[in-house]
């Protein structure tokens, strides 16, 4: 019993420590959206966006930050109405009114740039806060389509702020 006092469990208990640590640093929980995302395209699975979601008194809005693939005219929403009509998707505020509901997001708008519908939207993080299900809807949300956004971590080269 003296050796497992004196050698073998300070040795176990600082061996768990260091690697409780690593493994805490080398997986980041994030407990909200707030933050860099970046979207796929449905079928190809491309990255085609970057969208930033800030939280002002609880409520979560969303704007695209930097459309990846497309020409200049495919950067306009053009099907867009109202005050978003012809106007660049880089800079528009997308999502709107999420407010936190225990795990979920709920309550919010999200606008589709490419046919320049508003749904009724919700988000859920999943994987620590590394992904966000997005999921738009008309009327109940059983009705609608899902997106799964990852988290872009920020790296020195990108002059995205």
């Amino acid at each position: 019993m003296r050796l497992i006092t004196r050698g073998v469990l300070p040795v176990l208990l600082a061996l768990t420590a260091l690697v409780s640590q690593a493994w805490a640093s080398a997986a980041p929980e994030y407990a909200s959206p707030a933050g860099l995302w970046i979207t796929y395209d449905e079928n190809t699975h491309e990255p085609i966006s970057y969208v930033r979601i800030t939280e002002d008194n609880g409520i979560y809005n969303g704007k695209v930050e930097k459309i990846l693939v497309g020409t200049d005219a495919d950067k306009l929403c053009v099907a867009c109405t109202g005050s978003n009509k012809n106007q660049p998707i880089e800079g528009m505020e997308i999502i709107w009114n999420m407010q936190p509901d225990g795990d979920n997001y709920d309550n919010g708008k999200i606008l589709d740039p490419d046919n320049g519908k508003t749904y009724s939207a919700n988000m859920k993080l999943m994987e620590n806060g590394r992904k966000l299900k997005v999921r738009g809807y008309i009327g109940i949300p059983l009705v609608g389509r899902s997106q799964v956004w990852v988290r872009k971590e920020a790296t020195a080269q990108d002059n995205i702020q």
